[in-house]
């Protein structure tokens, strides 16, 4: 036996002194986990089938963004771990078996108290092998008290998980607003800049030919490059900040780097005047924020605790039933019932009651001074966002008229453009500037979208219902567009959900010299009228019409003074407006001045077409 036991302590003490090697992952390990997660990362994602609407691209990221599926899974984790806490209200059901051996035969004597002769001679009441069997049934009140406070803790934890599931819904909506536009924009132009950059080249060419020829003085020639480099190099810029918007707006809809997608050219969505009720926007989101609502639950939770730790110095009375049975052949009852009731209390952590009110009453301080702090920097943001608003709609629609204006300045340029080096440059030059304010136009645009997103999250407004009537992406875009409808509705005081798109038209160019082209002036005029969201239909139907007709006047000096009237015709046939535009041309009219010409002054009176086209935003009355 001393051999067995001898052997059994130097297998154990070789087992506790064997040394253990680290191993760290081969890059066959690595490269199969990468492999994996790519996989994983992309996976049962919906194929693209069509172009992006700003509400198509957030139902995608809301669907296949990966933070915010980890927000559901630890959502769904809170959830399963308030159910499981609520089994431990149940009592306590222990089954029990078990077996026992002996190499010989337990026993004892008996010894008189009185004499200390002994009495019997050895006997035994247990076999060398036998069998138990139980079950036990018990249930401790204090510790259901705690299990309770514990399960509704439980409870709270999944409402946070809940909110902050709600914030990073909220935070991935105002992350798309950005992009979104700012994509929209690249993407529009793209083909303008591509073609631009090729007269930019052409152009600076043309400049080093003509310094070196001496057509033009090296400091002018020079000058001209500089200027051309200088608006080259903006351009570039421009297109690089909104280029990347692309990539931010593919990894938010989580697709797979290099997958060619396209956004819808759909016209710009209104934006809606600056909210006015400051003190109801407030006390809304002090209502509805995120993060308010989490520190409630938080103080739920930390009374929850505070009760915990008092009935945890009240004395535990534990009840239990259980049933016996033993194969042992000894016993008289080898099998039986027992039950107890037994009270326990740990009189010393009395002791510790002023320290657990103290230390509750300190959490409860430092509660509602997390709050209050917390309220007042919602407040706080709240007004910066209406202010910041303000400013990026004064921003955007100054960006929008200095866009026009350079359109037409642009124009003007190519209509006075002649067979000069220094006029082809200046024309050059004003079409890359005109450019730029596009690109600027353009993240003015999606400057205010995010500004109008920041209102939008500091009122705590919820973009979609909290539980989703179906996964298809078509639905989920449908429910987030009536969402965030209402939420237009509730915090701006407009209804933007459903107007009305832009009203289309038709465009026509009367009273033209034989040798111009009329086709070639149409398409020029009507693409850039679409270029600023005004839709130009090709037949007149039932459609409104924006005639043109040149008006020519007498040859002074050289020049003839040439005239543009417009006039907008609705679909009644009744005359909205009549407006002007003139400037001087050769008497020869060259197709290249009257197409610029004609594409000045429709630009002109892109301001005039929206107000007469455009439905109108007009505040409603919700009732709170």
């Amino acid at each position: 036996m001393k051999r067995h036991l001898l052997s059994m302590l130097s297998l154990s003490l070789l087992a506790a002194c064997a040394s253990v090697t680290p191993e760290p992952f081969s890059r066959d390990e690595i490269a199969q986990r990468v492999a994996r997660d790519r996989q994983e990362m992309y996976k049962d994602q919906a194929p693209i089938v069509k172009p992006f609407t700003f509400h198509d691209a957030v139902a995608r990221a809301l669907t296949y963004n990966l933070d915010y599926r980890l927000k559901l899974m630890e959502s769904a984790l809170s959830r399963g771990l308030s159910d499981s806490s609520a089994f431990d209200l149940l009592p306590r059901l222990t089954a029990s078996a078990g077996y026992n051996w002996r190499n010989n035969d337990s026993g004892g004597t008996s010894v008189s108290i009185l004499t200390g002769q002994e009495t019997l001679s050895p006997s035994t009441s247990e076999e060398r092998r036998h069998n138990l069997r139980g079950a036990e049934l018990s249930w401790n009140v204090l510790d259901f008290g705690l299990s309770y406070y514990r399960a509704r803790q439980a409870g709270d934890e999944y409402n946070i998980a809940e909110e902050r599931r709600r914030k990073v819904r909220q935070n991935i909506v105002q992350d798309m607003r950005n992009s979104y536009w700012r994509a929209l924009g690249a993407q529009r132009l793209l083909t303008q800049f591509d073609r631009l950059n090729r007269r930019i080249e052409r152009a600076l060419e043309q400049s080093r030919q003509a310094e070196a020829s001496g057509v033009l003085p090296p400091a002018q020639a020079l000058a001209y490059q500089r200027a051309l480099l200088d608006s080259l190099t903006l351009i570039t810029l421009k297109r690089q900040e909104l280029e990347f918007a692309r990539h931010e707006l593919a990894a938010l809809m989580n697709i797979p780097p290099g997958t060619p997608f396209e956004l819808a050219d759909a016209p710009e969505d209104l934006l809606p005047p600056v909210p006015e009720r400051v003190d109801e926007l407030e006390i809304r989101a002090l209502e509805n924020r995120p993060e308010l609502r989490e520190e409630d639950y938080k103080a739920r939770i930390d009374g929850y605790e505070a009760r915990r730790q008092l009935i945890s110095l009240l004395p535990g009375i534990d009840f239990m039933v259980g049933y016996r049975s033993d194969s042992n052949r000894h016993l008289y009852n080898d099998s039986w019932y027992d039950g107890s009731v037994r009270l326990s209390w740990n009189v010393m952590k009395l002791l510790g009651y002023p320290t657990v009110k103290q230390t509750q009453e300190a959490r409860q301080q430092a509660a509602e001074a997390r709050r209050l702090a917390l309220s007042m920097a919602v407040i706080t943001q709240v007004r910066v966002a209406i202010e910041r608003y303000k400013l990026a709609l004064l921003d955007y629609r100054q960006t929008d008229e200095s866009a026009r204006v350079d359109q037409r300045l642009a124009q003007i340029s190519q209509a006075a453009a002649s067979t000069r080096v220094e006029s082809e440059l200046e024309a050059v030059r004003t079409e890359a500037r005109a450019l730029v304010t596009q690109f600027q136009r353009y993240g003015a645009y999606a400057n205010a979208q995010t500004a109008l997103g920041r209102i939008l999250n500091s009122v705590g407004q919820n973009v979609l219902p909290d539980e989703l009537a179906s996964v298809d992406l078509d639905e989920v875009a449908k429910q987030l567009q009536a969402s965030l409808a209402a939420g237009d509705r509730e915090v701006f005081q407009v209804d933007r959900g459903v107007v009305a798109p832009p009203q289309q038209f038709h465009l026509e160019i009367e009273a033209l010299p034989a040798h111009l082209s009329k086709r070639t002036l149409v398409e020029g005029v009507s693409e850039r009228l679409r270029r600023n969201q005004l839709p130009v239909v090709g037949e007149a139907g039932k459609n409104a019409t924006f005639r043109m007709t040149l008006k020519r006047g007498p040859v002074v000096n050289g020049v003839e003074r040439c005239e543009w009237l417009m006039t907008l015709i609705d679909a009644t046939g009744k005359v909205r407006g009549t407006r002007k535009y003139g400037t001087v041309l050769t008497p020869d009219l060259p197709q290249r001045s009257v197409q610029a010409f004609a594409e000045a002054a429709a630009l002109s009176q892109v301001g005039f077409l929206r107000e007469h086209l455009v439905p109108k935003i007009e505040t409603t009355a919700v009732a709170r």
